[in-house]
């Protein structure tokens, strides 16, 4: 493992993680929008929104560890023109403000709907872009082989695409156990309906949302949740497999490139990464095919085999992921150095 790049290892995996999960979740949102009510919705995706939030802060945070003097960062962000680590910044403090701005205003219901749609799609997008400029930093450096290549981007996009898929599978799962542990041993409480005044006003606000996510799972949750984690175990298998194919694209065409390109095709090879592509074998195909075989036969009155295989299928592709940027710093070999 590449401790000394610790901190960008940390931050670039949870901050994709982050983008992907939030960009997952409103898909998801709108695509129940359309056939639920909005108290069923927002008790499937209010408690998934509020846990991305702490992580991408820590993240941001964790990575000024790698400038040894936080206060530098200051320096960093005067040439947004010409520098894509000072757009990197900017984009990702922008995704966790505007993703901080969006949680807040659905907890405690302020404004239209229409409006807290314009502010997760404004935080979708500069999300994205926090990815490109993520990606760009490193495709744009012509001495390192290893990095000046497309295959960089597809690898930050698809650490995004499978992390978030799994983390929102994760905390969907997370969720039904502990609304399960909470309402074990007391009456069931009813999850109220969205009253309005007559000056469209929620007139509970953020006391419906607390009461909301506390509530037993129905079984309409239930099923809702069981199809939703089918489809993002489908989603992190067909991801893992393209990260495979791509790794063999990559190490092929550093193989066949200057010495010092086929220096860092050595760097994917040995234990470690070998580790690596088993630990994503496990999680994406093999731990992703139980999923979605076992989601159809669980019962929402106990959903803990289901679930702890969801959050291992994280856990353990989350490990795989960091180990993969850290072969991704490890192959930094620069022509003529």
């Amino acid at each position: 493992m590449n401790v000394h790049e610790l901190p960008m290892i940390l931050f670039t995996v949870i901050a994709q993680m982050c983008v992907g999960a939030f960009i997952i979740l409103g898909i998801m949102q709108l695509r129940l929008a359309s056939k639920h009510n909005t108290t069923t919705v927002e008790r499937l995706t209010l408690p998934v929104l509020y846990v991305l939030g702490p992580i991408m802060i820590a993240g941001l945070a964790v990575s000024m560890l790698h400038m040894n003097d936080p206060f530098h960062v200051l320096n960093v962000l005067r040439h947004f023109n010409s520098s894509w680590l000072t757009r990197e910044i900017l984009f990702g403090t922008g995704f966790a403000g505007l993703g901080f701005v969006f949680a807040i205003t659905q907890w405690f219901n302020l404004g239209s709907q229409k409006l807290r749609t314009i502010i997760a799609i404004l935080a979708a997008l500069v999300g994205t872009g926090l990815i490109i400029c993520m990606g760009m930093i490193y495709m744009s450096l012509k001495a390192v082989p290893a990095w000046n290549t497309p295959i960089v981007m597809i690898h930050f996009f698809a650490t995004a695409i499978i992390l978030g898929a799994l983390a929102v599978a994760a905390a969907l799962m997370a969720t039904a156990l502990i609304r399960l542990h909470k309402n074990k041993n007391t009456a069931p409480v009813a999850v109220p309906e969205k009253p309005v005044a007559t000056d469209g006003k929620d007139t509970l606000g953020w006391k419906r949302n607390a009461t909301a996510i506390n509530a037993p799972t129905t079984q309409t949750e239930w099923t809702i949740t069981a199809n939703v984690v089918r489809a993002l175990a489908v989603t992190a298998a067909i991801t893992g497999m393209l990260i495979v194919i791509t790794y063999a694209i990559h190490i092929s065409n550093l193989a066949n490139g200057n010495a010092t390109a086929q220096a860092s095709a050595a760097v994917f090879s040995g234990g470690f990464f070998i580790t690596r592509l088993a630990l994503l074998g496990i999680a994406s195909v093999v731990l992703a095919i139980a999923t979605y075989k076992i989601a159809g036969q669980t019962l929402h009155t106990n959903p803990a085999p289901l679930a702890w295989i969801v959050i291992a299928t994280f856990a353990i592709t989350l490990t795989t992921e960091l180990m993969g940027r850290s072969l991704h710093y490890d192959s930094m070999m620069r022509i003529g150095i």
